[in-house]
């Protein structure tokens, strides 16, 4: 585990000078401080500069040792960004969030996922599709915490936790961003947060769309629409066709379609509450016996005739029980 911060003497020091292998510290003690390179970041770097360690910048620094060769005193920023590294874990697990990891490794249990410059684990039994290892490799996939304990350098991940929360959000006729992952010849894939979305070519626009290349490429960012969303299956249907203001603006005028999306979006479930509204009202016209009718201004209520003229007696009714 890597501890150092709470084992090790914590001082302020200047960088005097940087090279390849690490940077020169001055810490004002009777002995030079040196800076390694695996020392400077949590992160795995070529040079110290990509840390941020340039000559005249002061840091706080750990001492985690003394060199044998010269005994000037080694220091680390490695160390003090664990420790923040694992309270921010902490933090997002009690927040419940969702988080990107990049895939660095993996074997026959799971893979291994960089979240927050730490290694968690992400079993086979949390990960949502049936991808192997080496095809998840240094993809970065959306996670949940399920273990975080710096003790036991245990970090534990959820892809399935993740994609069920990003999953429960997705709405009929609600407006994400998505990013085009690829395109066959019948529509094209959307990365809707870790989610892969087809938008098929009759869904793009209203005008229709001979090549999706001539309107979409692997990268693009734009907002789609979801369809529809089979839980069961991990399906999502796509649109922007819906959102276009007039037809053949996906094509023309993409722009002008992300601008007014949620504007677009919001007449169409309009539209579609509207629908529902009088297929339930044209329901009840053939089933008096559920003992509501319709008024000629449209309001769904009792049959007039179930209701005695003076009201209704509640005195008999008991209290709730606790």
């Amino acid at each position: 585990m890597d501890d150092y911060a709470s084992n090790f003497f914590q001082v302020k020091g200047t960088v005097f000078t940087t090279e390849a292998n690490g940077a020169l510290v001055d810490i004002t003690a009777k002995s030079s401080a040196y800076l390694p390179l695996q020392e400077a970041c949590i992160h795995n770097l070529k040079h110290v500069e990509e840390a941020g360690i340039f000559p005249g910048v002061q840091e706080e620094f750990i001492i985690i040792g003394e060199s044998e060769a010269d005994d000037s005193l080694i220091l680390s920023l490695r160390s003090l960004q664990y420790d923040l590294a694992w309270e921010r874990c902490r933090q997002l697990q009690a927040e419940d969030v969702v988080v990107k990891g990049k895939v660095i490794s993996g074997n026959k249990g799971g893979v291994v996922a960089i979240v927050e410059g730490l290694r968690g684990f992400v079993p086979f039994s949390q990960i949502s599709s049936k991808s192997e290892a080496e095809e998840l490799l240094e993809r970065e996939i959306p996670l949940k915490f399920v273990e975080v304990d710096e003790e036991q350098s245990r970090l534990v991940l959820s892809n399935r936790k993740a994609m069920a929360d990003s999953q429960a959000q997705l709405g009929i006729g609600s407006v994400v961003t998505g990013t085009v992952e690829s395109l066959k010849p019948y529509g094209a894939f959307i990365d809707i947060g870790g989610i892969n979305g087809l938008l098929h070519v009759s869904q793009i626009s209203h005008d229709r769309v001979a090549d999706i290349a001539t309107v979409l490429q692997p990268g693009d960012t734009l907002k789609v629409m979801i369809l529809s969303h089979d839980r069961e299956r991990g399906r999502v249907s796509l649109s922007t066709k819906k959102l276009e203001p007039t037809p053949g603006d996906m094509i023309r005028n993409p722009k002008l379609v992300f601008e007014k999306a949620e504007e677009m979006a919001q007449t169409f479930r309009q539209r579609i509450a509207q629908a529902e509204a009088m297929a339930r009202a044209d329901m009840l016209r053939f089933q008096p016996e559920s003992g509501l009718t319709l008024s000629p201004d449209g309001i769904l209520g009792p049959l007039s005739s179930e209701l005695p003229a003076e009201g209704l007696d509640l005195s008999d009714i008991p209290p709730a029980e606790v």
